[in-house]
C-alpha cells in the first residue's frame, strides 16, 4: 500500500479469508462495526492469482457510501478515485480505464447481470452490509447464484456484514465457510435511556443529546427515524448547544456538498453533531465521531397486497441495528451511545430487521425476473422466498399497465423494463412517448 494503513482488526483474518477463496467460491465474513471490512477486503483480494486480472464489485447498499469507501480505498492505494479503484451508480460514475475494482449500488448489478448473464471480465462480487436484507441485495444474489451453476463456476461470491442470521445464511448456503472477526477497534459504552412521556418527541430527544454532549468531549452522530425529525430536531438543538458545536444533517436527497460538510471533521475547535437517517448505519466513518445516539426507531417501507399501496411506517429498532449504530461510536476511539429506550424494551426488540423482500411492492422484481428469463421465482435460491400474495399483486399491477401477457413481458413490458424505474413510473413515460 502506498497510502497510510493503520492496522485494523480485520486485518487478523485477511489471510484466513484469501485462503477459503484460493479453494471455494463461496464466503460469509462476520464482523463488527469499525472492524475495517468495507476498505480492506476487496483491497486484500485484488492481486489473488484465481482474480487473474478481473475486476471485483463490491455492492453497496446507499451511493453516499459507495462513493465514500472508493474514496478511502483510493487513498489508502495513493491514488484518486477513477484510477484503481472507481464508483458506479445511476447517473454518476468514476470509472477509468485501468479500473479494477468498483464499488457499485446493488441496482447497477442487477442491470449489470441483464445486459451480460456471464458477467464476463468480474472475477467476484462483494456483498457489503448484507445484514441489511435489502430486495436488490436479495435478487442479487439469487440471480449470482444462478449465474455460478449454470455460466460461471469460476466466479466468487464473498457476503459481508455486522450481523447476519447466520443460520438461514448457513441452510441456503451450507458449503459456504463463514470467517468471523471478533475485534472491534474499540470499546463502546451502550447506555438506554427511555424518552420522558410528557414531552414531544423532538424536543426529549434534544434534551438527551445536550446533556450528552456537556457531559461528554467529542463530536455526536444522532440517528433519527427520517428527515422530518431531523428537521424538528436541528431547531430544539440550536438554542440547547453552545455556540462551538456545528449542527449538519445527513440524508440521501442532500446535496453531495452538504453530505461531505457532514462526513469531514469538525474545524479546529470545534464540534459537530451530525443528524441522520439510517443512511450513517453502515459503511460510513463519519470523521471525528465519538459519541452515537439513538433514537431506537426507524421508518420503513411496507407493502399492503390488500390495496397495492405502499406506507411509511415508524417502527422500533431491531438489536441488529442498535449493535450497528453503537458501533459508529467505536471506529476511531473509545466511545459510548445512547439508546434512547428502555433495556428492557430493546432486548425486546426483534433480532433482525424485516428483509425488504417480505413487505415490499414486488412488481420491479417480477419485471427483473421475467427479464431473466425467470417466470417462477421458485426456480431461484432466495434467503426468503417472495410472499406468494405479494408476487400474486405485483403480476396483477403490471398485467393492469400493460406490461404482463401470462407469464411474458409484453412489448410495452420490455420498453417499461428497459427504463429501470418503478413500473407505475415506467409506464408513464412509455405512455409519454407515444409507445
Amino acid at each position: 500500500m502506498k497510502g497510510k494503513r493503520d492496522t485494523l482488526p480485520i486485518d487478523e483474518v485477511l489471510p484466513q479469508l484469501q485462503e477459503v477463496l484460493r479453494r471455494q467460491t463461496r464466503a460469509v465474513l462476520v464482523a463488527p462495526p469499525g472492524a475495517g471490512k468495507t476498505t480492506r477486503v476487496p483491497l486484500a483480494l485484488l492481486e489473488e492469482p484465481w482474480l487473474r486480472g478481473q475486476r471485483l464489485l463490491l455492492l453497496e447498499p446507499r451511493r453516499l457510501a459507495a462513493r465514500a469507501a472508493a474514496r478511502q480505498m483510493a487513498r489508502l492505494l495513493g491514488e484518486e478515485p477513477g484510477e484503481t479503484v472507481g464508483w458506479r451508480m445511476r447517473h454518476d460514475s468514476c470509472i477509468g480505464a485501468r479500473t479494477r475494482l468498483e464499488v457499485i449500488t446493488e441496482g447497477v448489478l442487477t442491470r449489470m447481470l441483464q445486459e451480460d448473464a456471464s458477467l464476463s471480465g468480474v472475477g467476484a462480487v462483494l456483498f457489503d452490509e448484507f445484514h441489511e436484507r435489502s430486495l436488490q441485495a436479495d435478487l442479487a444474489l439469487a440471480l449470482l447464484l444462478d449465474v455460478q451453476q449454470g455460466l460461471r463456476d469460476d466466479l466468487r461470491l464473498l457476503i459481508m456484514s455486522a450481523t447476519l442470521d447466520n443460520a438461514r445464511l448457513q441452510q441456503t448456503l451450507p458449503d459456504a465457510p463463514v470467517i468471523a472477526s471478533e475485534g472491534r477497534a474499540f470499546p463502546v459504552e451502550r447506555r438506554y435511556q427511555p424518552l420522558p412521556a410528557h414531552q414531544r418527541f423532538d424536543e426529549a430527544v434534544a434534551v438527551a443529546t445536550a446533556e450528552l454532549l456537556r457531559q461528554e468531549p467529542g463530536s455526536l452522530l444522532l440517528f433519527l427515524p427520517g428527515v422530518g425529525e431531523i428537521q424538528r430536531v436541528q431547531e430544539q438543538l440550536a438554542s440547547r448547544v453552545s455556540s462551538d458545536i456545528i449542527l449538519c444533517p445527513l440524508y440521501g436527497a442532500l446535496s453531495l456538498a452538504d453530505q461531505r460538510k457532514a462526513i469531514l471533521p469538525a474545524p479546529a475547535g470545534q464540534r459537530k453533531v451530525v443528524l441522520a437517517t439510517n443512511i450513517a448505519e453502515t459503511s460510513l466513518t463519519i470523521e471525528g465521531i465519538r459519541l452515537v445516539v439513538d433514537s431506537a426507531q426507524e421508518r420503513v417501507a411496507s407493502f399492503d397486497p390488500r390495496t397495492g399501496l405502499t406506507k411509511l411506517l415508524t417502527q422500533r429498532l431491531s438489536q441488529a441495528s442498535m449493535i450497528q449504530r453503537a458501533g459508529r461510536a467505536g471506529r476511531l476511539a473509545p466511545g459510548i451511545c445512547l439508546h434512547l429506550t428502555s433495556a428492557e424494551q430493546a432486548e425486546r426488540a426483534a433480532q433482525q430487521s424485516t428483509p425488504e423482500i417480505l413487505q415490499s411492492d414486488l412488481s420491479g422484481l417480477v419485471m427483473d425476473l421475467l427479464q431473466w428469463g425467470c417466470p417462477d421465482p421458485a426456480q431461484l435460491t432466495w434467503l426468503n422466498p417472495p410472499p406468494a400474495v405479494n408476487l400474486t399483486a405485483a403480476r396483477s399491477l403490471l398485467t393492469q399497465l400493460g406490461a404482463l401477457e401470462g407469464e411474458r413481458l409484453t412489448a410495452r413490458g420490455q420498453k417499461m423494463a428497459a427504463l429501470g424505474n418503478d413500473p407505475r413510473l415506467a409506464a408513464m413515460l412509455v405512455a409519454a412517448q407515444g409507445n
